[in-house]
C-alpha cells in the first residue's frame, strides 16, 4: 500500500473514533468554556510543547491573536517558545526541563489558561509549565495521544488522540486547535 492512503486510511480511522466519542465532545466544550471564560475577564491563553508540538502551538496561537476566519479584535495568546533569547538562556542556565515553567510563572497568572501539547504525554517541560500553571491558579488543558502519560495526571482537562503514531496525533492536534479557534470565534465574536 502506498504510504499516502496508508496515512489517510488511518487519520480517517482515528477521526471517525474521535467523531463518535461523546466524553471527548464534552470534554472540548469544558475547555471552550474555560477559554472563553480567561478571555471574557481579560485573560489570556499560553500554549506550549516541543518540535512539531511547539509549531502546533504557535500555530494556534497565531490564529487567535491574529485571525482565524472573522476580522475581530485580536485575543491575547501566546506560544511559550517563541523568545529564542529567553529561550537559550534559560535552557543554559537552569535546563531544557524549566524554561516553559519559568515563562509560566512569569505570564500567567489565576484565571488564565495554559495548554500543554505533548504526542507522549510525557514532555517533562511541559508538564512542569502545568505543574507551575496549577500553583498560580491557572487552568490547565493537555493535548495528547492515546497514552495521555504526565500530563494527564496534572491537567484539568485532557483532549486524547487514539493513536500512538506521533504524525497521526499532530494531524488531529492541528484540527483540534482550529476547531478551538473557529469556536471561539463564533462564541466570542
Amino acid at each position: 500500500m502506498n504510504p499516502l492512503r496508508k496515512n489517510l486510511e488511518a487519520s480517517i480511522s482515528i477521526r471517525q473514533e474521535m467523531l463518535n466519542d461523546q466524553a471527548l465532545h464534552l470534554t472540548l466544550d469544558r475547555v471552550l468554556d474555560l477559554i472563553e471564560e480567561a478571555f471574557r475577564a481579560g485573560g489570556k491563553l499560553l500554549l506550549c510543547g516541543n518540535g512539531g508540538s511547539a509549531a502546533d502551538a504557535q500555530h494556534i496561537a497565531a490564529e487567535l491573536s491574529g485571525r482565524f476566519t472573522k476580522d475581530r479584535a485580536p485575543l491575547f495568546a501566546e506560544a511559550l517558545h517563541v523568545n529564542t533569547s529567553y529561550l537559550t538562556a534559560v535552557a543554559n542556565d537552569y535546563g531544557y526541563e524549566e524554561v516553559y515553567a519559568r515563562m509560566t510563572e512569569a505570564m500567567g497568572k489565576e484565571g488564565d489558561v495554559l495548554i500543554g501539547i505533548s504526542t507522549s504525554g510525557n514532555s517533562e517541560n511541559v508538564f512542569r509549565a502545568m505543574q507551575t500553571a496549577k500553583q498560580n491558579g491557572m487552568k490547565t488543558v493537555a493535548l495528547v495521544g492515546a497514552e495521555p502519560g504526565k500530563l494527564g495526571a496534572v491537567a484539568d482537562h485532557i483532549l486524547i488522540v487514539p493513536s500512538k503514531d506521533t504524525a497521526r496525533i499532530q494531524e488531529v492536534h492541528i484540527t483540534l486547535g482550529h476547531s478551538i479557534c473557529e469556536s471561539l470565534e463564533d462564541r466570542l465574536f
